[in-house]
């Protein structure tokens, strides 16, 4: 049946906020979206009163890692890294994706309602990322993108993780050399698959190098870990180097650069913010970077990195960066539809516009004042979570079976 969500300040992302705006939806995507007066609603459509409310699209974390990195659980709960091998490429969020961890209930009162999970930044090559929506009951209902992009990383991490090994890498040098060899065992394993095909024998499958392969065929975007400017700057050439879709994660030092960064069209996943320097590599960071980095013409999203900062937080960070100069409508789209087409992922979410998933959120009022909470948040239609006054906290839909009686 159909639901139209009516008499709220509807503010699609891309397109000007309505005043008492209606979107209508049917078989989990959006149908419409405008005035009243535009909108033809079905007779039978259940209504949705959102009247006093600011209604968004539901915000998207592109990268985090929950349910691989359960919250209070410890060692048991982490399935973040696995930290035996140099090139993860075979290795896939998917498989240690618990979606009965309580940060999940917590996306929602934050009002984010997708996510890609990653692998974390212990290896050079992390393994692959998957997009999933914040709710349902297993991972199958919750995909919504199998196939994201391959994690890597540079700087620090991997070579603190494999020096302490003493195994290469334990420096720049060497971790770049792991990324350089492994794209060139792809590249001939391609080469030798081809042949093989064109002789009509057969071949083996290489895991490894057949997602490496994906993402030299621009199938899969390169997720690249990395903080410190020069690091960026490695990361480019790397991508020069094997011509990949490079999207850069965290670039904390990024707004040292902005201005190449602008001119290669290379976009940034920006954050978390609200750590502290706790290492080198985070000497320069500051609030500032968001708005130093859009004004100089970079697409930047923003990230909490969960759980690094709670996936709540991730509108926090936006309002902050707000405070310290990003104009507050890049703020939304950094939330929103700008990681979405980061990820070819915008035909799918990132704004509420006709054939996208009804991924809609009910906030209070502007989310990016921190007095303003989600109210209710659908997705795919189906409403997931409200905000009960009398109980002064968010309700969640149970994600658990229950037997008839």
């Amino acid at each position: 049946m159909a639901k139209a969500i009516v008499g709220g300040y509807v503010v699609p992302i891309d397109g000007d906020p309505i005043e008492g705006g209606t979107v209508l939806i049917d078989g989990g995507r959006i149908v419409a979206v405008g005035t009243e007066a535009d909108v033809d609603i079905p007779e039978d459509a259940e209504l949705v009163d959102a009247a006093g409310t600011w209604v968004l699209p539901g915000f998207f974390d592109a990268h985090a890692h929950l349910g691989v990195h359960e919250d209070g659980e410890g060692w048991a709960g982490n399935d973040t890294n696995e930290m035996t091998d140099p090139n993860g490429a075979r290795f896939r969020a998917v498989d240690g994706i618990d979606p009965y961890e309580p940060g999940f209930d917590d996306a929602l009162a934050g009002g984010v309602t997708s996510v890609v999970i990653k692998p974390g930044s212990g290896n050079p090559i992390g393994g692959q990322t998957i997009g999933v929506k914040t709710w349902g009951r297993s991972i199958l209902d919750m995909t919504f993108a199998e196939h994201v992009s391959v994690k890597s990383a540079l700087g620090e991490n991997p070579k603190r993780v494999y020096g302490d090994k003493k195994q290469t890498p334990s420096t720049r040098l060497g971790v770049a050399a792991i990324l350089r060899e492994a794209f060139t065992k792809a590249r001939n394993y391609q080469a030798k698959r081809a042949h093989a095909e064109s002789e009509g024998k057969p071949h083996e499958v290489d895991l490894t190098l057949e997602t490496l392969s994906k993402v030299l065929d621009g199938e899969l975007y390169w997720d690249q870990h990395v903080h410190r400017a020069d690091d960026i700057v490695t990361a480019i050439r790397l991508a020069d180097e094997f011509g990949y879709k490079l999207v850069i994660n965290h670039g904390t030092e990024g707004h040292l650069i902005a201005d190449l960064l602008a001119e290669r069209d290379v976009p940034v996943i920006l954050g978390p913010l609200f750590t502290t320097k706790s290492k080198v590599e985070l000497r320069n960071r500051t609030l500032r970077s968001a708005g130093i980095l859009a004004r100089a013409g970079v697409k930047i999203a923003i990230t909490t990195d969960h759980p690094v900062i709670p996936i709540n937080f991730l509108v926090y960070q936006a309002a902050l960066a707000v405070k310290d100069g990003l104009d507050p409508a890049t703020a939304l789209r950094s939330l929103t539809v700008n990681p979405a087409s980061m990820l070819g992922l915008d035909g799918r979410i990132g704004s509420l516009k006709p054939g996208l998933d009804a991924d809609v959120v009910l906030w209070s009022g502007d989310p990016l004042d921190v007095m303003n909470r989600a109210l209710r948040v659908f997705v795919r239609g189906d409403e997931v979570y409200h905000f009960d006054e009398s109980l002064g906290e968010g309700v969640s839909k149970d994600r658990r079976y229950r037997e008839a009686r």
